[in-house]
């Protein structure tokens, strides 16, 4: 997966974002007088949120190079794909029930009640740490992001991925965070539509990508693992 695609993923992304973290960029806190702290301070916001997603992205990135050493990358970009176009597909009741299972629950609601002790401490640092929590909250669309971050099949480039990603969803996180309901719910339900579609291209994107078609940027060959990495394989064990 080119890593540029990480921003594209998070801009088509980021209106879905106004939908699941948008109430908690409102409600944000405003620190200091000035013009200049307001922006600062959500800046720092969106900043924990990059950083959480490039931690997560460096993560998967990793597993993803040590996929390509057990010569399973194929399969696994196969697999992400498929799970993803099955997800997207899925009734919504399902969806909702796969939403409301505990350990779901448990994490969202741990996650909320510590937004609310850090929202009540009026800090400027809290903001950060605001971010770097929110990017931990269950979403749909990170999940894609990390799938794509785990296909670059490196923790540098699933960084970078990731961090394109958490970019890509600033500019409208941002706003939202200053100006609160920015885009009316007509339009936001427009660009809603959309999103199955794109999330359907990306997850064909990854089925091509395994099938090593040998299609430059779209379904390269994949090559196989070396001697000497094998051997870097067996010292892991």
């Amino acid at each position: 997966m080119e890593i540029w695609t990480g921003f594209i993923v998070g801009l088509l992304g980021s209106i879905h974002c106004v939908g699941m973290c948008g109430p908690i960029a409102v409600a944000l806190p405003i620190f200091g007088e000035t013009q200049f702290k307001i922006i600062a301070g959500r800046v720092l916001y969106n900043l924990g949120r990059v950083i959480t997603y490039s931690l997560m992205g460096a993560l998967f990135g990793l597993f993803g190079s040590r996929l390509i050493l057990f010569g399973l990358q194929q399969n696994i970009s196969i697999l992400l794909g498929s799970i993803i176009l099955i997800y997207v597909f899925l009734p919504r009741k399902i969806k909702v029930k796969i939403s409301n299972t505990s350990l779901y629950k448990k994490v969202n609601t741990y996650l909320v009640s510590r937004f609310a002790i850090l929202i009540s401490k009026k800090s400027v640092s809290s903001l950060l740490v605001i971010g770097l929590l929110n990017g931990l909250l269950p979403c749909g669309f990170v999940y894609v992001g990390i799938a794509g971050a785990a296909s670059t099949a490196d923790w540098t480039y699933g960084a970078a991925y990731m961090a394109l990603f958490g970019l890509g969803t600033f500019p409208i996180m941002f706003a939202a965070s200053i100006l609160g309901k920015i885009i009316n719910l007509n339009i936001r339900q427009r660009i809603n539509r959309l999103i199955p579609v794109f999330t359907v291209i990306l997850a064909l994107l990854f089925i091509l990508r395994g099938l090593n078609l040998g299609i430059p940027y779209i379904s390269p060959k994949f090559s196989s693992p070396t001697a000497s990495q094998q051997q870097e394989v067996e010292c892991y064990h």
